[in-house]
């Protein structure tokens, strides 16, 4: 039992937030959140957080912009309750892909909503696969940056992967690829990408060896899936044998895990439950796994002052 701490959940996915509590064997507190008449929220944290070690567990999901000002107010009332320290466990920063800028008089919201988290009361952050290494640095307070590859590597090691070539959509996740890859002991390949428009990209060419291989294909985060789709185009072009679906987030937006499920060749969709993915919308080749034992005992070593990345040592 971990003393002296108190863990919120926000609206966002009360399910991972309870889940979460499971695995910490701490119960989850209770918060009460209201609109008043002119559509502004209040937010009250229901148990004492008084020189506590404060856990504010809140994915920025749709309704993106919602649960972001509920976030800052639950962060804003655990400061005036006297919380000794404050941790937001984000799952997933939707703003993280807001991380440059690729355009003149462009907004760089990753950073900003980490200055307006730091600013509500923020001590750190747990994070879960950031969409870039950079957003790492918006933040001017700790943060520890967690990773699902040791989940999703298990997931795969139970199949047969003698013939198995792991394939980044873009040389940009390329890296978290090749570490996926040497988790499971097979070759790596990627894809040599160029983005149009938020839907349109063009993957040129694939550089690597897939002809006659079974391909995992990586990526942080799937959200209309024109990335994968036009992946699996060149992966068909170059002779691929099957193909398997892999991603932390499974945001899945504008019908998108339909669109993939419906691709023959696509034998399984896999992601975890940073997000959640409703009950109406799942497929049979989807599979769901949990990040909720990581995330609760990455809050379990930071609670007892204990180093986050040793869970990311080799085994």
């Amino acid at each position: 039992m971990v003393r002296d701490i108190a863990v919120f959940g926000g609206s966002a996915h009360p399910e991972l937030s309870a889940e979460i509590c499971a695995n910490l064997g701490v119960p989850l507190r209770p918060v009460r959140v209201q609109r008043f008449a002119n559509d502004c929220l209040e937010v009250q944290l229901q148990a004492n957080c008084r020189e506590r070690d404060v856990f504010l567990i809140q994915p920025l999901v749709t309704p993106v912009q919602e649960n972001l000002v509920e976030l800052l107010l639950m962060l804003d009332a655990a400061r005036g309750a006297s919380a000794a320290r404050t941790t937001v466990v984000m799952p997933h920063y939707a703003y993280a892909r807001s991380d440059k800028k690729d355009a003149p008089r462009i907004s760089i919201g990753g950073r900003l909503v980490a200055d307006l988290l730091v600013a509500a009361g923020a001590s750190r952050v747990l994070a879960m696969t950031l969409h870039s290494p950079q957003v790492h640095g918006f933040f001017s307070v700790p943060v520890d940056h967690l990773h699902a590859l040791r989940e999703l590597a298990a997931h795969f090691r139970g199949q047969d992967l003698s013939n198995v070539t792991v394939v980044s959509p873009d040389l940009g996740n390329a890296k978290e690829a090749a570490h996926f890859a040497r988790l499971l002991g097979v070759p790596v390949a990627a894809g040599a990408k160029q983005r149009f428009a938020d839907d349109r990209v063009v993957i040129s060419s694939v550089i690597g060896e897939v002809h006659g291989r079974d391909v995992i294909v990586l990526d942080d985060e799937i959200a209309k899936g024109s990335t994968v789709l036009e992946l699996l185009v060149r992966l068909r072009e170059l002779g691929a044998r099957s193909v398997r679906v892999a991603c932390t987030h499974g945001l899945f937006a504008a019908g998108a895990l339909a669109k993939l499920a419906s691709q023959p060749d696509v034998l399984e969709i896999v992601c975890t439950n940073t997000v959640p993915i409703p009950v109406g919308e799942r497929v049979p080749k989807l599979r769901v796994l949990s990040i909720a034992p990581a995330l609760a005992e990455a809050m379990r070593r930071i609670h007892n002052g204990e180093s986050v990345s040793a869970l990311f040592d080799p085994s």
